[in-house]
């Protein structure tokens, strides 16, 4: 599989930054999750941190900010791959911008040998590109590796609606739809690219809040746990 988390994710009940006890809590679940031999990768944000399009809003220029909304996933995937190891999960952070001392360059071959070894491979950097945002990398990077299942782990987000539950207090969460309909419906928990991908490829996708007591392995098990998204 391949979680996304989200850098909201990784902050908790905080504002910003990391929270330690979502960091311990997901690695806990993680390392379920791989001792009952599912072969995880991860993709970070960095929204916690840096968010690239709130800074380019404010007049910074979108190119530069979205570099440095890449170097908020890095601190993320540190942060998170030194996490997982102190819960006994071994790790690799692979990073589309090179920064050799902290950690390897992507490479998809690599990535899978990692996994077929039974580590986990965290993704930082989305796809080394401006005006990509990290959704769009969890979607091509689960299409790269061959993932059966795409995990949009959220923060206060428990899935997709049939309207804006801010707005319309009698929204309706879907259960289960196809990459088509919600295309159509525009559900801002992910980018039109990244669902474009997941159609193409058949990729199924299940968006859930991470604070739901034991998400990421009721997701993985099947359990029904936010909305799926299939072909």
């Amino acid at each position: 599989m391949l979680l996304k988390l989200s850098g909201e994710a990784l902050q908790g009940e905080q504002s910003s930054g990391i929270d330690e006890s979502a960091i311990k809590e997901i690695s806990r679940q993680v390392k379920r999750v791989t001792d009952q031999g599912t072969s995880v990768a991860i993709v970070v944000g960095g929204g916690n941190i840096f968010r690239g399009a709130k800074a380019a809003e404010m007049g910074m220029d979108r190119a530069s900010a979205d570099y440095a909304g890449m170097l908020a996933t890095i601190i993320n995937a540190l942060v998170l791959q030194d996490a997982l190891e102190r819960a006994g999960v071994e790790t690799r952070t692979q990073s589309a911008l090179e920064v050799s001392a902290v950690a390897e360059p992507y490479i998809r071959r690599r990535a899978i040998r990692h996994m077929e070894k039974g580590r986990v491979v965290i993704f930082a950097s989305g796809t080394g590109n401006p005006y990509m945002t990290t959704d769009t990398a969890a979607a091509l990077r689960a299409v790269e590796i061959g993932a059966e299942v795409l995990l949009m782990a959220k923060n206060r987000v428990d899935g997709i609606y049939d309207s804006d539950p801010r707005r319309n207090p009698k929204a309706r969460r879907l259960e289960s739809l196809t990459h088509e309909e919600a295309m159509r419906l525009k559900p801002e928990v992910m980018d039109a690219t990244a669902f474009a991908l997941c159609l193409q490829n058949k990729i199924p996708i299940v968006v859930f809040d991470i604070r739901a007591k034991d998400s990421i392995e009721r997701a993985v098990s099947g359990e029904p746990i936010g909305s799926r998204v299939r072909s």
